[in-house]
């Protein structure tokens, strides 16, 4: 009881820093012992386990990155067969138009559809429309004589 008294007359400051400094040694001699264990070649199972998850956490980051790097690789890969089937379908409906085949309005709306989102996706990945602006000039000027004329 007496023991508690005085603990409690000490000055918060004075026991704070007693327990600061009594926690930097139990630190300070967790890592000498673990240091010197490994200098001598005779690792305590700490020091061990400490290594192995250490040497883990290195494994698995670089399984992480590599993945990282097939991610972008599928992704671009993904981005450029998208782009194409875009530029074909538009490219086909410019072929059909151009030789007369005759095409619903739906079609056309479809077409259109499309072409934004083609364009969207071009936007997204910093590229530049350069293969199917003739096409989509030839189904503009279908659509417009269709507009005129009635589908």
């Amino acid at each position: 009881m007496e023991m508690i008294s005085q603990l409690c007359k000490q000055e918060l400051s004075s026991l704070l820093m007693g327990f600061f400094v009594l926690l930097s040694s139990v630190i300070a001699i967790y890592e000498i012992i673990g240091r010197f264990s490994k200098i001598i070649g005779r690792p305590v199972k700490w020091a061990r386990e400490k290594e192995r998850d250490h040497n883990l956490l290195l494994q698995t980051v670089k399984r992480v990155n590599t993945i990282r790097g097939d991610l972008k690789n599928l992704t671009d890969i993904f981005v450029e067969k998208q782009i194409n089937d875009y530029r074909w379908e538009i490219i086909n409906f410019s072929n059909r138009v151009a030789n007369g085949e005759t095409c619903s309005k739906d079609s056309y709306r479809h077409c259109f559809a499309t072409y934004e989102q083609y364009e969207k996706l071009l936007k997204e990945n910093n590229l530049e429309n350069g293969e199917v602006n003739i096409s989509m000039e030839i189904i503009n000027e279908s659509y417009k004589q269709k507009l005129e004329k009635g589908f």
